[in-house]
């Protein structure tokens, strides 16, 4: 049985927790002030779910789930997240994070900078442009004419092709928009990150759509 490991117990943590666990996977969950204050989340979520430090979860996820911000100065556990894909859910909010001037001046993305702080994890942006609640509501089977899609972008197929199964599993279709050098065009203020229905071809041309408000070298 697979087990994910969710660094962040907010809203987007907490919800792609029951998503997980309604899909047969097992779930350790962490969030900054212990595990001891996530003891009703847990047993909300049931006996798929446990509570640990961020460093246990990232010890204990066959893949991990970052839900928090990044911030400048890495306050992730590098080595226990080692070898691992990494699903890194954070849009750069400047009112919440302050000016970082890479992410500002188009030089680089706030996932590529992920990487960078994990560069022996395999990042990928996923689960950004969909409202939390919705993940558990907006799902549809599979040749759904309703279903919609999500994006994803990496640097490594293989973490690609992990978040490409969670979403199947969810109830959606994913548009690839890897790599992480172009995981701007997903980003606030974007076309395709309106958070409303996108079907796969629709989502496809927001991305394509997208302009970069800072240009910087690539």
């Amino acid at each position: 049985m697979v087990t994910i490991g969710i660094i962040g117990a907010g809203e987007v943590g907490s919800n792609i927790a029951r998503a997980a666990i309604a899909n047969g996977y097992q779930v350790v969950i962490a969030n900054s002030r212990g595990p001891d204050t996530l003891s009703e989340l847990v047993e909300t979520l049931g006996p798929s779910a446990r509570a640990a430090t961020a460093e246990g979860a990232a010890a204990a996820g066959d893949i991990v789930v970052v839900a928090v911000p990044l911030k400048v100065i890495n306050d992730m556990p590098v080595a226990a997240l080692a070898g691992k894909v990494v699903i890194d859910t954070n849009n750069y909010m400047v009112w919440r994070d302050g000016h970082i001037p890479v992410i500002d001046s188009g030089e680089k993305t706030v996932h590529e900078l992920r990487q960078e702080h994990l560069p022996t994890s395999k990042v990928v942006k996923a689960f950004t442009h969909i409202q939390a609640l919705r993940i558990n509501t907006w799902g549809r089977p599979a040749g759904s004419p309703e279903r919609l899609a999500l994006s994803v972008s990496s640097d490594f197929p293989e973490a690609v092709q992990w978040v490409t199964r969670l979403y199947d599993q969810f109830g959606f279709d994913t548009v690839d928009n890897s790599p992480l050098s172009e995981s701007w065009r997903s980003a606030p203020g974007q076309p395709a990150w309106k958070q409303e229905r996108q079907p796969r071809l629709e989502l496809a041309a927001n991305l394509a759509g997208a302009v970069a408000k800072n240009p910087g070298p690539r």
